[in-house]
C-alpha cells in the first residue's frame, strides 16, 4: 500500500553556502518566518553539503503542515561556476565594453554537465548556449565561441 503524502505548507528557496550555513541572518529569519527549525536545518543542510565547502548552492526547503520540512540541494548557479573558471571575484559593470575574465567551450561544456538537471536545454549545445549568455551579460568572454 502507498505512503500517504503529509500536506505541503509551503515551499520556498534560498541560497547558502555549502558546508559552512549559519542560522544568522538572511538564513535563519527565513527559515523561522515558515516555522523550520533553524539549528536543525542548518545541521542537516552542512552535512549534505559538507563536499561543497563554502560554494553557494540553491536549496528547495518543503515545509508541511506538521512543521517537518524536506529540501533538496541544487548545484551552485552558473555565475557562481563561472567566477570559479575564470578566477574572477565579480561580473562586470559594464559587459559589453568592459571584459573581466575568459573561459573556454571545455568549461563551458563542464559547467553545461554539471547543470545538466536543472536547465532547460534538450541538447548540449542549448545548455551550453544558456551558460554562454550567462557568461557574456557578466563580462566574460567565450574562446572559441562564435555563435
Amino acid at each position: 500500500m502507498a505512503k500517504a503524502k503529509k500536506p505541503i505548507a509551503t515551499r520556498f528557496k534560498i541560497q547558502a553556502p555549502g558546508g559552512q550555513a549559519t542560522p544568522a541572518p538572511p538564513i535563519g529569519p527565513a527559515l523561522g518566518q515558515h516555522g523550520v527549525n533553524p539549528g536543525q536545518f542548518i545541521q542537516q543542510f552542512n552535512a549534505a553539503t559538507a563536499h561543497l565547502n563554502g560554494k553557494v548552492v540553491g536549496c528547495v526547503i518543503t515545509v508541511y503542515n506538521d512543521r517537518s520540512f524536506d529540501f533538496e540541494v541544487k548545484s551552485p548557479p552558473a555565475a557562481v561556476l563561472l567566477k570559479e573558471r575564470a578566477s574572477i571575484d565579480k561580473g562586470s559593470g559594464v559587459p559589453n565594453k568592459e571584459k573581466v575574465g575568459k573561459v573556454t567551450l571545455d568549461d563551458l561544456r563542464a559547467i553545461a554537465e554539471e547543470k545538466e538537471k536543472e536547465l532547460t536545454g534538450l541538447s548540449e549545445e542549448a545548455r551550453m548556449r544558456i551558460i554562454a549568455g550567462t557568461a557574456r551579460s557578466m563580462g566574460i568572454t567565450v574562446e572559441g565561441w562564435d555563435k
